[in-house]
């Protein structure tokens, strides 16, 4: 399943927050879209799952445009990981994890054993067992970012949309969930803050700044300290070691640009 973004615009307020922006996702890589706060990471996501409709572009899914799919058929099709908060969401973590598998046959319809073993497995990889019947509500705040990870891996879609996937996530499950994510080598479209993940995770990174695309390519050859300079604002060390970015952060730069 491949993503291809064409000419994205999209401008809220006066402010053009997408610039004719293009970028493509290869089938079954992971890839990571990393900016600076305000770079249009998120936007651009939102124009994916269609929160947001762009002035000018299309999106499309192995060559289909996303505007011809009907929500169930754009849902079997993509599972995504959203900013959303679900604290007042009065369902326990299994009811939670197998809503993924609503797109594949209705919300009203019950669950079967496959549905179930399906639920069970996005749990254990998401290291949820265990807490099936707790309320959902109940739930620390990287507990809860689990069952949304799980629920997506629950609806067993050939592409993954995630935005902060390892927001309020400690080091452990980040790396865990990644890591599981990668090996099931779905096409994933991620939004990451956490450079040092990018970096190790991603086949191909997209860097935004100012609604458009600065560099691409794999992260050891994108994440150079001058693009990390004038994009980023910071000056960093990096090294390569078995042919992935390590990046150590020295501090604020007092040469930020956009190259």
């Amino acid at each position: 399943m491949k993503i291809s973004f064409s000419g994205i615009t999209w401008s809220v307020g006066g402010r053009r927050i997408l610039d004719s922006l293009s970028l493509t996702a290869a089938s079954g890589q992971f890839t990571g879209i990393v900016g600076p706060n305000g770079s249009g990471k998120s936007s651009l996501l939102r124009c994916l799952y269609r929160a947001l409709l762009p002035d000018a572009g299309s999106i499309a899914l192995d060559g289909q445009d996303i505007r011809v799919l009907s929500r169930r058929e754009l849902a079997t099709k993509l599972a995504s990981v959203l900013q959303e908060s679900l604290s007042e969401c009065h369902f326990t973590v299994i009811e939670m994890v197998l809503m993924g598998r609503y797109p594949h046959h209705g919300a009203f319809s019950p669950m079967n054993e496959e549905d179930m073993n399906c639920a069970r497995r996005a749990m254990q990889a998401a290291d949820l067992c265990g807490l099936e019947d707790a309320p959902f509500q109940t739930l620390s705040g990287g507990e809860k970012q689990r069952v949304l990870i799980a629920r997506a891996l629950c609806q067993n879609s050939p592409a993954l949309i995630l935005d902060e996937p390892t927001n309020h996530l400690d080091i452990r499950h980040s790396l865990s969930l990644l890591g599981e994510i990668k090996r099931l080598r779905l096409t994933t479209l991620a939004v990451l803050h956490d450079l040092n993940l990018a970096a190790s995770f991603c086949d191909q990174v997209f860097v935004l700044a100012q609604g458009k695309v600065a560099a691409s390519g794999p992260p050891a050859q994108v994440f150079t300290p001058v693009l990390l300079r004038h994009v980023f604002g910071v000056e960093a060390d990096v090294r390569t070691e078995g042919g992935t970015a390590q990046l150590r952060f020295l501090g604020p730069s007092s040469m930020a640009s956009q190259p």
